[in-house]
């Protein structure tokens, strides 16, 4: 089973993830930023990774922290459920429309972290949402999954649909990427014989 649980728990937060990789998209988000949990949503539901958070912290000073950890503990979860990265196609991509925004992500479960961010969110907020901590959230969950994730988008003018649109289209990559290549299912998909 590709599976992985990971807690983390610091002065600022208090973070358990569970997640299969070999799941149908179930979720089930706690981390008391709604916005947040509506976007983790997307990432489970459209990767198909069955995903669970449970999250607490210092929101009395603002979300900051609890969105960067999340992204923390849910890459080590991603690394963990991978394991030796047996069998998975490695590379994702997907051209994601939403209504005016279209956002592409291409990534590689290379061990290599790394984030391009071409996205522009138009207004610093979405409800209480600060649109900064997406990026965050992406650089947090590309270093501790080990991944070189690129998001570009390509056009949008709607905060909401931009942001949600990168989520699902990180999210349709990763199923992508994850997913056993049956005619390499016994391989590491690199040269080097390691990822």
């Amino acid at each position: 089973m590709r599976t992985a649980t990971v807690t983390r728990k610091t002065n600022e937060t208090d973070i358990s993830v569970e997640l299969n990789l070999d799941g149908t998209g179930v979720y089930d988000m706690k981390t008391g930023v709604g916005f947040f949990d509506h976007m983790l949503d997307q990432l489970a539901r459209h990767s198909l990774i069955d995903i669970t958070v449970r999250a607490t912290g210092d929101l009395h000073i603002d979300d900051h922290h609890t969105v960067e950890d999340v992204g923390i503990a849910l890459g080590q979860a991603l690394t963990q459920a991978l394991g030796d990265k047996k069998g998975i196609r490695r590379y994702g991509e997907c051209h994601l429309p939403m209504d005016d925004a279209q956002v592409r992500c291409a990534l590689d479960l290379s061990a290599r972290p790394f984030l391009v961010w071409n996205v522009d969110v138009p207004t610093q907020k979405i409800g209480n949402f600060d649109t900064e901590l997406v990026r965050e959230f992406f650089t947090a969950f590309a270093t501790h999954g080990g991944i070189t994730l690129h998001i570009d988008q390509i056009h949008g003018f709607n905060s909401h649909h931009i942001v949600e649109a990168a989520f699902k289209a990180v999210a349709r990559a990763l199923r992508i990427a994850v997913e056993t290549d049956p005619r390499k299912a016994d391989a590491i998909p690199s040269t080097k014989g390691a990822l």
